[in-house]
């Protein structure tokens, strides 16, 4: 292994040279790792292996400043921007989860009731397809663009990780928490491919039974050695709080999910995504193939001890290990030279506030049960307009009104809007609060966060009022935590404030020169650059930049 991945290194580092003479790309390799965070790439990168970030770091372009330009930093947003070019505004993913205008409900990113998952029982709101998502993605147009020759494949250990990057051509896969399997659902097959089947038969979460999540390296070597056991860590389903994690004995109806949210379903997600290249034999028919990866235990690392933790640092080093076996693996099946990588991150992450008070900052979390019944917030509604039911309900980072309610007071939808978001703003932890019908009637003033927030709002999806906290301040909700059996996430994405929008954004393949770039870009410019570099057109919501460092040829005057 150890001489295949020195070839992967030799191939990135020499193809400067195929500038001159360009060869054929038969596979676009696209990676999205949940919530790593821009400055991974450099707080982490002395214990990088070869072959895995340093691919990137050492043989291709690191754009050392990329940052999200919309507000609702979460990974149904992010991945659909990677994989379209498009802000929240144009494919329609405001949120990981929105309200329904028409009938109140729920409405999860890529819920869809006429597809439900293959091989499992029907049932409500558990269909899924990318039906939600309103514009193409990178691969819907190679798709396009080769007659329907090209191929799409997405595997992560989220639905949403797997079907939005996939688009609507593409075939999607992610694992399931309850079964331990790779899983897809009816919009994309009838029946399960005969490989993916006797994967799912052998039952692979059974190598962990017994087993734990321990560190990858030396322990001395960590930034976070000393930071492993905090009161606000979350223990999670028996994981623990320190290192070595226990995953269980597998008798729990609780394992396959437990694993699920380790680096173990990472390693799972890897072997998965090189049996979709083998058996799909992608990157080796007559059209340039698409494969998308999507790695999340960095997340699941961050929300339940933060970011500054010695488990999310585990995360983020063992992924490097996974990149490199995951590209000597490519060498082989397709060939390096014959293949563009691009990888990026769907959003970054903060630190728990409780850390950042140990330094002095003022940091805390503002609880969003203040917005049922029988709250300070109801009560100023029902001194003001005879009413304290006008508030339906709260999805990250929006609250939704009850019009209904609001005409019975004779008031209209927009004296409540402004009404409430001023009384929001007079919370300590909040630091913004933009009415829907500001936005709609383009009562903003192009001021930085105006501008965020209007890139995210969607006129049919988003709330009436847009939340946003303070800085190191967390939107977080008791009761949602208490239902997983702990006091409250360490730390949650999904502000704009810096330290959720700075994400690595890397690309390496051949004409592709080694340089690192402190220019301002964005996740938004991946599928346009991907789209120059092929000769495609982008996708029909893009509104990225071409990288010109990536693609050749000299920035704009």
């Amino acid at each position: 292994m150890s001489e295949v991945i020195a070839i992967v290194v030799a191939v990135f580092l020499l193809g400067g040279s195929a500038k001159s003479e360009p060869k054929e790309i038969k596979l676009v390799l696209q990676i999205t790792v949940d919530q790593l965070r821009g400055d991974a790439m450099t707080r982490f990168g002395d214990r990088f292996v070869e072959g895995g970030f340093r691919t990137f770091l050492d043989g291709g372009v690191h754009f050392a400043n990329a940052h999200y330009e919309h507000a609702n930093t979460e990974t149904a947003p992010g991945h659909a921007t990677v994989a379209t070019g498009a802000n929240p505004s144009r494919h329609g993913i405001v949120a990981n989860d929105w309200i329904d205008a028409g009938t109140g409900v729920f409405v999860y990113n890529t819920e869809d009731d006429r597809h439900q998952i293959l091989g499992q029982e029907k049932k409500p709101h558990q269909g899924v397809s990318p039906r939600n998502l309103q514009s193409t993605t990178i691969g819907d147009e190679l798709v396009i663009a080769s007659g329907r020759r090209s191929r799409v494949f997405s595997v992560s250990p989220k639905d949403r990780g797997a079907i939005l990057p996939g688009g609507h051509t593409g075939k999607a896969f992610w694992y399931d928490k309850r079964s331990g399997h790779f899983v897809t659902s009816t919009y994309y097959y009838d029946s399960y491919p005969d490989w993916v089947k006797t994967w799912n038969e052998a039952n692979p979460t059974d190598r962990y039974r017994n087993g734990s999540w321990d560190l990858v390296t030396d322990r001395a070597t960590y930034i976070a050695r000393d930071l492993d056991d905090r009161p606000y860590e979350c223990d999670f389903m028996g994981l623990g709080r320190t290192f070595p994690h226990p995953l269980g004995d597998g008798s729990s109806k609780l394992f396959n999910a437990t694993v699920g949210l380790t680096p173990m379903a990472d390693e799972l997600t890897l072997e998965f995504a090189k049996l979709t290249l083998e058996n799909e034999k992608l990157g080796q028919g007559e059209a340039t193939d698409y494969l998308q990866v999507s790695f999340s235990s960095p997340d699941y690392s961050g929300h339940f001890f933060g970011a500054a933790s010695l488990e999310y640092e585990d995360a983020v080093l063992r992924i490097d290990r996974l990149l490199a076996e995951l590209f000597a693996f490519v060498e082989e099946t397709v060939g390096l030279d014959r293949t563009v990588i691009a990888l990026c991150a769907d959003h970054g992450g903060p630190e728990a506030p409780e850390y950042l008070q140990s330094m002095g900052y003022d940091a805390g979390r503002f609880p969003l049960d203040l917005f049922k019944l029988n709250n300070p917030f109801a009560r100023a509604l029902a001194d003001k307009f005879g009413r304290g039911d006008l508030i339906e309900g709260h999805s990250h980072p929006y609250l939704y009104l009850d019009t209904q309610a609001i005409a019975e007071t004779g008031h209209s939808v927009e004296e409540v809007e402004r009404f409430l978001a001023d009384e929001l703003k007079k919370k300590e932890g909040i630091a913004y609060a933009l009415t829907r019908s500001d936005l709609m009637e383009g009562r903003v003033a192009g001021a930085p966060m105006q501008d965020m927030i209007r890139r995210s709002f969607h006129p049919v999806r988003s709330g009436n009022i847009h939340l946003v906290q303070d800085q190191y301040w967390l939107l977080h909700s008791t009761g949602e935590a208490k239902a997983l059996g702990i006091e409250t996430m360490a730390a949650i994405h999904g502000s704009p404030w810096k330290y959720d929008t700075f994400v690595p954004l890397l690309f390496a393949g051949p004409g592709i020169e080694p340089q690192k770039v402190f220019r301002k870009v964005g996740p938004q410019d991946l599928a346009p650059t991907l789209a120059a570099y092929l000769g495609i057109k982008p996708p029909s919501g893009s509104v990225g930049e071409v990288l010109v460092e990536v693609v050749g040829g000299k920035l704009p005057d």
